[in-house]
C-alpha cells in the first residue's frame, strides 16, 4: 500500500516537473505563428523553384501524387532536385539516391547545431524538428536571435511547416503544369535550380575561414570531372569529402 502511495507521489511530482518544463501554450502558438509569418518572403522563392522541380519530376515520369509524397517524406529541396536530375540523366536509382544523400550531409551539421533546442524534448518533437530543419528556417531562426528576438524550437517548426506547405503545393502544381510546358529550359526555368543552390551557398558562407575548404572542394570536383570518367555523383561526393577534410584539419566546423 505504501509502495502504491509512494509511486503515486513520485508520478505526480515528475508530472508536475514535466509541466513546468513545457512552454506555455501561448508561447508555443506565438512562436509557431511568428515562424510561419517570417518565413513567407523566403517561401516565395522556394515556391518558384518548387514549380521548376515539379516540371523536372514530370520528365522523370513522376505524377502529382508521387511528387507530393516525396516532398512530404523527403522534404529536402536541393537533394530532391539533384536526385531527380540524376534520374532524368539516366544515372540510375542508386546513383540518384547517393547524390541526394551526399548533398544532404550538410544537414548533419545543421541538426547537430540544434542540440540545445532538442535537449529534454520528447522523441516526437526531436524527430519533428529534425525533419523540418532546412537551410532557410535554420538561418532565419539564427538571424532573429542576432536581432534580439526569442526565436526557439517552435519558431523553427513554424517556419518549417510553412516551407513544407509551399514546397509540396508548388511541386505538385509544377507536375500538373508539365503537360502545357513541355520544355522548361526554353523558358529559362532551369536557372531556378542554379539560383536555389546559389542562395543555399550564400546562407552557408560564414567568412573567409571557409574559403580554403570551399576552394579545395570546388577544385576536386572540377579535376575529377575533367580527368576521370567518374559519374558526376561521385565527383560531388569527392568534393564534399575533400572540403570537409581540409575544414577538419583547420579546425573549422
Amino acid at each position: 500500500m505504501f509502495d502504491i502511495v509512494d509511486q503515486s507521489r513520485h508520478f505526480h511530482r515528475n508530472y508536475a516537473m514535466t509541466l513546468q518544463g513545457l512552454p506555455h501554450s501561448g508561447t508555443v502558438r506565438s512562436q509557431l505563428t511568428a515562424g510561419l509569418r517570417d518565413i513567407l518572403p523566403l517561401a516565395v522563392g522556394v515556391g518558384v523553384y518548387g514549380l521548376a522541380f515539379g516540371l523536372l519530376a514530370a520528365q522523370a515520369r513522376m505524377d502529382g501524387l508521387q511528387t507530393g509524397v516525396m516532398g512530404t517524406i523527403v522534404f529536402a529541396g536541393s537533394s530532391q532536385i539533384i536526385a531527380v536530375e540524376r534520374l532524368v540523366a539516366g544515372a540510375g536509382a542508386g546513383a540518384a539516391l547517393l547524390a541526394g544523400l551526399a548533398l544532404n550531409l550538410r544537414l548533419l551539421l545543421i541538426t547537430a547545431s540544434l542540440r540545445d533546442e532538442f535537449a529534454g524534448r520528447p522523441w516526437w518533437q526531436v524527430l519533428l524538428g529534425v525533419h523540418l530543419a532546412t537551410d532557410e528556417n535554420w538561418a532565419l531562426m539564427h538571424a532573429m536571435r542576432a536581432r534580439g528576438r526569442g526565436a526557439g524550437y517552435w519558431y523553427l517548426v513554424g517556419g518549417g511547416l510553412g516551407l513544407m506547405a509551399v514546397w509540396v503545393l508548388s511541386t505538385v502544381a509544377g507536375t500538373s503544369f508539365a503537360a502545357v510546358v513541355p520544355e522548361p529550359r526554353a523558358l529559362g526555368m532551369d536557372f531556378a535550380f542554379t539560383a536555389a543552390f546559389i542562395a543555399i551557398l550564400r546562407s552557408l558562407w560564414h567568412g573567409s575561414a571557409m574559403l580554403l575548404p570551399w576552394a579545395v572542394s570546388i577544385a576536386t570536383v572540377l579535376l575529377a570531372g575533367r580527368l576521370t570518367a567518374l559519374d558526376p555523383t561521385w565527383t560531388l561526393i569527392l568534393g564534399g569529402l575533400g572540403g570537409a577534410a581540409i575544414a577538419g584539419v583547420l579546425g573549422n566546423d
